[in-house]
């Protein structure tokens, strides 16, 4: 498993109007080539009256499928800017499908892939990138005593507090990246009186700040 990764932070659309032709982009998380084709097909049939639906999709972990389209624009003043866009912000496992829907007014080359390249990004924009971080799970149960002291510690040093447990002690599910220094920590704190046990290992998401 990867350290990090990014990717979109959930599916969406955004619209931006360029010389009276509309350009719509769709945004989808997706995890294997075929699911970037239905979603690709998907559109095609909702916006059967567009002129083109462009598209380009990223998948795996180093980005092992990359794949766009023109659909019937000039060759690589649609498809691949966008797929640049995506290339850039380092993102994984995201398709993007940008319908346009002509106004009247040819764009030419240049603007062409000015237009396709921010519709992505401004797509990118409205949806918001996250940044996925491996964490561990740890679980720390205590007696209710000690839950004061715990919590204040968590929140002091920014810990991520998954889930809280109050049976006849306290279990709290904290996801940490470094293990070690967090269980000393903890044991130190507590005089030994946290009973401490690893899960799972998993991503944990937040936003990318613009």
């Amino acid at each position: 498993m990867q350290d990090t990764y990014r990717t979109i932070q959930k599916n969406g659309q955004a619209e931006i109007e360029i010389k009276k032709s509309r350009f719509i982009c769709s945004l989808k998380r997706v995890y294997t080539e075929e699911e970037a084709k239905d979603f690709i097909q998907q559109l095609k049939k909702e916006h059967w009256k567009a002129a083109h639906n462009c598209s380009a999709f990223m998948i795996g972990e180093e980005n092992e499928i990359q794949r766009s389209s023109d659909d019937g624009e000039p060759a690589g003043t649609a498809g691949h800017p966008m797929l640049e866009v995506l290339k850039k912000q380092e993102l994984i496992n995201v398709c993007a499908v940008v319908t346009r829907y002509f106004g009247g007014t040819k764009l030419g080359a240049g603007g062409l892939i000015r237009a396709y390249s921010h519709s992505v990004s401004h797509a990118l924009e409205e949806t918001r990138i996250v940044q996925g971080t491996l964490h561990q799970e740890i679980y720390v149960t205590v007696g209710y005593s000690l839950l004061g002291r715990l919590q204040n510690f968590l929140e002091q040093q920014n810990y991520i507090i998954e889930d809280t447990h109050f049976l006849e002690n306290v279990t709290m599910c904290v996801l940490v990246q470094e293990t070690q220094p967090f269980i000393a920590s903890i044991t130190e704190l507590l005089n030994g009186q946290a009973k401490l046990e690893k899960g799972e290992k998993r991503y944990y998401e937040h936003v990318v700040q613009k």
